[in-house]
C-alpha cells in the first residue's frame, strides 16, 4: 500500500486547525478560570467534577488539587475505557484539545488572580454565569466546528449507550445534573451555586449550538393556498428560492390541494413571510426547524475520508 506524501495545502489546514482549536480551548480555560471560578461557580461535564474535586481537596484558596490536573485525569481515565471496551478510535485533535485545555486551565489557574480580572464581575453570580456560559459555548464551538472534543461526558456517554438503551443527549444530561447537583452537598448546602450551575450550563449549550449553527440553520415551511402558483413563482423567480409542489387531500373538503414546500435559511424567514403573506393573506403557513440541508444552495455533505467514499460507492453500485 503506497501512502501518500504530505502536502503543502495538507500541513497548513492541519497548522491552522490546531491553532484555533488552540484559541477554542484557551478561551473555554479562561471562562472557568477568569469568569466562573472567581464567582465560585459550578458547571457540568469534566470541568464540574474537577471544580468538585478542588473544592473537597481545599478550594481554590485553600490550596485544592488543581482543575486542569483533574480534567486531565479524568479524559484520561475514560478515554483509555472507550479504547478498551469500545476500541473506540480517537482523532489527534481531540487528544490535542484535551491536553492543552489541561495545560491552559492549569496555567490560567496560576497566572490570573484569584479575583478574576475584573473583580466586581465576581460579586455577580448571575452575570458571571451567564457571561462564563456565553465564553464557554463560544470557545468549545470554535473547537469543535475544527474537529476537536474536549471529552467530559460525551466519554461517558460513548460507554453507557453502548450497554444501556439510552440516548447519546440522556446520557449526557444525566451526568451534567448528578455533577452539578452533587454540588449542593460538596458546598455546604448553597443552593446558589447550583441553581446558577444549571444557569451556566444551559447558557453554554444554547451559546456552542448557536455559534455551531450560525446563519445555516435552515427551515422547512410548507404553504396551503389557492393561490399555490403565484406564491411558487415569487418565491422562486424574485427570491431565488427553489420550490416543490406537492400534491394533498384535505380531509374535511376531500379537495385535492396543492401545498408548497420552501426550504429556506432562518434569517430568510422574514422576506418569505412578507412575500407569501402579500400574495394570499388567508395563506395557511407551517414553518419547522430542520436538522440540516445539503445540496446545492445549502451545505455539502462531507465523507471523511476514502474508506467512506468507497463504501457509499459500492453501496450505490458505482464500483
Amino acid at each position: 500500500m503506497k501512502l501518500s506524501k504530505p502536502t503543502f495545502g495538507n500541513i497548513f489546514t492541519w497548522v491552522k486547525d490546531l491553532v484555533l482549536i488552540t484559541i477554542g480551548v484557551a478561551i473555554y480555560a479562561f471562562a472557568w478560570t477568569g469568569i466562573i471560578n472567581p464567582a465560585n461557580g459550578m458547571g457540568g461535564g469534566a470541568t464540574g467534577f474537577a471544580r468538585l474535586v478542588c473544592e473537597l481537596t481545599g478550594g481554590v484558596d485553600g490550596g485544592g488539587v488543581p482543575i486542569g490536573v483533574t480534567f486531565f485525569i479524568f479524559n484520561a481515565v475514560f478515554l483509555t475505557i472507550c479504547v478498551l471496551l469500545l476500541g473506540a478510535k480517537f482523532g489527534i485533535k481531540t487528544i490535542y484539545a484535551i491536553f492543552m485545555t489541561s495545560v491552559l486551565m492549569t496555567l490560567f489557574e496560576g497566572v490570573l488572580p484569584r479575583e478574576g480580572i475584573f473583580p466586581e464581575l465576581a460579586q455577580d453570580p448571575l452575570l458571571s454565569s451567564v457571561l462564563g456560559g456565553i465564553v464557554m459555548g463560544i470557545g468549545v464551538a470554535s473547537c469543535l466546528l475544527m474537529g476537536g472534543s474536549t471529552g467530559g461526558s460525551d466519554l461517558i456517554a460513548m460507554i453507557v449507550t453502548r450497554y444501556l438503551n439510552l440516548s447519546y443527549s440522556q446520557v449526557v444530561v444525566f451526568v451534567d445534573v448528578f455533577i452539578i447537583g452533587a454540588s449542593y452537598f460538596v458546598f455546604g448546602g448553597n443552593i446558589m451555586i447550583t441553581i446558577y450551575g444549571f444557569l451556566t450550563t444551559a447558557v453554554f449549550g444554547y451559546a456552542s449550538n448557536l455559534v455551531l449553527s450560525g446563519d445555516k440553520q435552515s427551515l422547512q415551511i410548507f404553504v396551503f393556498s389557492k393561490e399555490y402558483d403565484k406564491i411558487a413563482d415569487v418565491v422562486s423567480n424574485t427570491l431565488e428560492r427553489g420550490v416543490t409542489l406537492l400534491n394533498g387531500t384535505g380531509y374535511y373538503s376531500k379537495q385535492d390541494v396543492k401545498i408548497v414546500m420552501i426550504v429556506c435559511r432562518k434569517n430568510e424567514l422574514g422576506m418569505m413571510m412578507r412575500a407569501i403573506k402579500g400574495t394570499d393573506p388567508k395563506a395557511f403557513i407551517s414553518v419547522a426547524n430542520v436538522m440540516g440541508v445539503y445540496g446545492e444552495g445549502f451545505d455539502k455533505y462531507k465523507i471523511a475520508g476514502k474508506k467512506e467514499l468507497k463504501a457509499v460507492k459500492k453501496a450505490e453500485g458505482i464500483i
